[in-house]
């Protein structure tokens, strides 16, 4: 018996039919400063979703504090995604934004895509295919630079705060752009 069939027995199959054609996520711990923007980010996208007339009933949003293999876990049903994150790089500057396909963005260990004992979003997605996961074929990913990720607080950083409407208008573009 082969890993992948030991793999089925362990939940039942997920029909596809059973889910939005979209996810949002928002990624990070809300009760550590910046690094909750992208939830800060999400509950603003699902509040703007829920106002659409008619209503967008193929999109769902979440937020989660998770990465690798946990991740790639909820993207299976979905055909494509949006994860929103705080991200730190040399150079930026706090607020600054980031649309990128999950493709064009390096595979390593940094950041929510990637967790401590566990894998990167791509290695992650890359096992799931090859286990028959039905999985987003487009993964879109808004990031925003934070500048303090590691400081107990539930309040962003101005500049953080300040490029919350422009994260929410930037996903919601993204969606609009991907009917």
């Amino acid at each position: 018996m082969s890993f992948a069939d030991c793999a089925s027995l362990m939940q039942p199959p997920i029909q596809e039919s059973d889910y939005p054609d979209v996810l949002v996520v928002g990624l990070g711990n809300p009760i550590l400063g910046d690094d909750g923007v992208g939830w800060k980010v999400a509950e603003a996208v699902k509040e703007a979703l829920s106002e659409m007339v008619p209503a967008r009933t193929d999109i769902e949003v979440a937020c989660y504090a998770l990465g690798g293999l946990s991740l790639m876990e909820h993207l299976i049903g979905y055909k494509r995604a949006v994860i929103i994150d705080a991200v730190q790089t040399k150079t930026g500057e706090a607020g600054r934004l980031y649309d990128l396909a999950l493709s064009d963005l390096p595979d390593t260990s940094a950041g929510h895509l990637t967790a401590v004992h566990d894998t990167s979003l791509q290695t992650a997605l890359n096992l799931g295919r090859e286990m028959g996961a039905s999985l987003p074929s487009e993964i879109y990913v808004v990031g925003i630079e934070a500048d303090k990720v590691y400081d107990f607080s539930e309040s962003l950083s101005a500049e953080v705060e300040a490029a919350v409407p422009a994260a929410v208008e930037l996903v919601l573009r993204r969606l609009a752009n991907n009917n």
